[in-house]
């Protein structure tokens, strides 16, 4: 397959047969409006359209943000994870501050394509407009496609599981770590979610009835459900990684 890789542009039609892919409940996060309402004004150069040159047709799509950060990346980045990435990311630009890196936010690949390898040649094409921006530092909060098959296991240790050969037990952070990325450390609430008990039952199919932890398809932790109170919150941990360019 011979791919067309570039910023979305006047592709808009085409990023749109991309959309989706994800549990119903992660269109749910408060935050991820900042950035997907405004991302072709603010930051269009950023967002990566993989288009098949024969077919015509989308096959994935790469989205990140520039922003600024004045520690020391390798010393650990903030808990907040993705959420901290867009509301850093707007605020950096009403206050004109100049950015210092590069934050990934999402790959997704068409679900007939799933694992062909395609996120690895858009990760390294993420890399690479980052590059071309003038960036050194690409980091990225980390959803470790394994862990809903794991929801019970801690974070930290799951992040941090390796295979014999050393690199990381979970798919997508092996990626990121053969693709020259470090694991920095976790972000422990790095998406939040709450919604009445009304909305997760339709947001999920399930019947939310009891209080306590209730595991949800596709979730990596389990939901925290309150019958007497009429909600349940979902706190979504990450990991962050670091490309050096």
């Amino acid at each position: 397959m011979e791919l067309d890789i570039a910023p979305i542009g006047d592709r808009a039609e085409l990023y749109r047969e991309l959309d989706g892919g994800w549990p119903v409940f992660m269109s749910k996060d408060p935050t991820g409006g900042l950035y997907y309402q405004h991302v072709d004004r603010l930051w269009p150069e950023f967002s990566l359209l993989a288009v098949d040159r024969e077919t015509g047709r989308a096959v994935a799509k790469a989205h990140a943000v520039p922003l600024s950060f004045d520690g020391d990346i390798t010393a650990g980045l903030p808990e907040a994870g993705w959420d901290w990435v867009i509301r850093t990311a707007v605020h950096d630009h009403l206050n004109g501050t100049k950015p210092t890196m590069v934050s990934a936010l999402e790959i997704n690949i068409r679900s007939d394509l799933r694992g062909s390898g395609l996120s690895g040649l858009m990760l390294t094409a993420m890399r690479d407009n980052a590059a071309r921006h003038g960036f050194t530092d690409l980091v990225a909060p980390v959803r470790p496609s394994g862990k809903p098959a794991d929801i019970q296991q801690p974070i930290d240790e799951y992040a941090h599981a390796t295979r014999p050969d050393g690199l990381p037990v979970d798919p997508w952070l092996r990626v990121h770590v053969r693709a020259g990325a470090t694991i920095v450390n976790v972000a422990h609430y790095s998406m939040t979610y709450a919604g009445t008990l009304a909305e997760w039952r339709s947001w999920t199919g399930l019947p939310f009835d009891r209080t306590g932890p209730v595991e949800v398809p596709g979730a990596l932790s389990p939901i925290h459900c309150d019958v007497a109170q009429d909600h349940a919150v979902y706190v979504e941990p990450n990991v962050w990684v670091h490309h050096r360019m």
